[in-house]
């Protein structure tokens, strides 16, 4: 399988990442090790999550995720080494707080390694911008933990194109940790989100690009073909706004370049994400066997030149 590097670090893995925010949340703990243990076996790697998973969950507080997948690894040791995991913080954690403050990260990296059960975290991302605490301040502190082993690279999320470069620039200059990955909001209905500036900042710094949404909660699967579908869905109020003219004519072009290509809509969406030049790779969640199947056929599919065009022109941004 083909596999893809993460910016200038040396992570590499095959190019689907898992989105723990389900782990607690709508999988639970046995179905969430089941989802792992195929995912691995599939021969996938990369395991994304957060402290803040699921904290939304009535009953929940925060570190649900990372404890489910803690669990998954005290049951497995021997796979702690097929796995990349990926954790994040920098949102609000009750009794804990947030930012990216020297104090905040730190105690951050200590509570997820003990929910994690791990001794390190490949991947550690700052969450969401933190515009109080001065960047140097944050990559230093990422420094310092990455010289006593407890991370081995480092990323950001929801960055806006100028505080990412204006973090490459500090980290080149001081010699500190850079940030090898970026996750944003990205999708063939959001394009915006992303494309443009951002994007040219991580392909001019070589950053390694895994977003998030992927499949736009769950319309770019066709699933969602009318207002009475997302009435009648848990995640129909994430969609509605997909429900329109553009949308649908998104949902064709999946839908013709499917038939060509013996796959589905959801498995195109995914593809094209793929074959874009800055993707290095998707976050997908699922929460059955057959739905992570489904997801992880995706990238033996390589989408035609006429195809990836029908698909570009239907969801151009405005």
């Amino acid at each position: 399988m083909e596999k893809r590097k993460l910016g200038r670090s040396g992570l590499e893995f095959a190019p689907i990442a898992f989105g723990g925010n389900v782990f607690g949340w709508t999988a639970d703990e046995a179905t969430s090790h089941r989802i792992l243990d195929a995912f691995v076996d599939a021969g996938f790697s990369f395991i994304d999550t957060a402290d803040v998973y699921s904290r939304w969950k009535p009953g929940n507080k925060g570190g649900e995720s990372e404890t489910v997948i803690g669990s998954w690894l005290k049951k497995n040791p021997a796979k702690r080494d097929k796995v990349l995991i990926a954790t994040k913080c920098g949102m609000d954690m009750p009794n804990v707080g947030q930012g990216l403050s020297a104090a905040h990260i730190k105690r951050s990296v200590e509570d997820s390694l003990k929910r994690l059960n791990t001794d390190r975290i490949d991947l550690f991302q700052s969450h969401r911008d933190d515009k109080t605490t001065p960047q140097e301040e944050t990559l230093s502190t990422y420094g310092e933990l990455v010289k006593a082993g407890k991370l081995r690279f480092i990323g950001a999320s929801n960055f806006e194109a100028p505080r990412l470069a204006e973090a490459a620039k500090i980290a080149k200059e001081k010699g500190l940790p850079r940030y090898e990955s970026l996750q944003p909001h990205y999708n063939l209905v959001e394009r915006g989100l992303f494309e443009g500036a951002l994007e040219d900042e991580c392909l001019k710094e070589g950053i390694g690009v895994i977003p998030y949404y992927s499949l736009a909660s769950g319309f770019l699967s066709g699933k969602y073909r009318s207002e009475a579908d997302a009435a009648d869905k848990a995640r129909g109020a994430g969609v509605k706004k997909y429900i329109n003219d553009k949308g649908f004519g998104v949902l064709k072009a999946l839908d013709a370049a499917a038939r060509k290509h013996n796959a589905n809509a959801t498995q195109v969406a995914l593809a094209w994400l793929m074959q874009r030049k800055a993707i290095t790779a998707p976050i997908v969640s699922a929460t059955s066997l057959d739905q992570l199947k489904d997801l992880l056929a995706a990238p033996s599919i390589k989408l035609d030149p006429e195809s990836v065009a029908a698909i570009d022109k239907a969801s151009a941004p405005a």
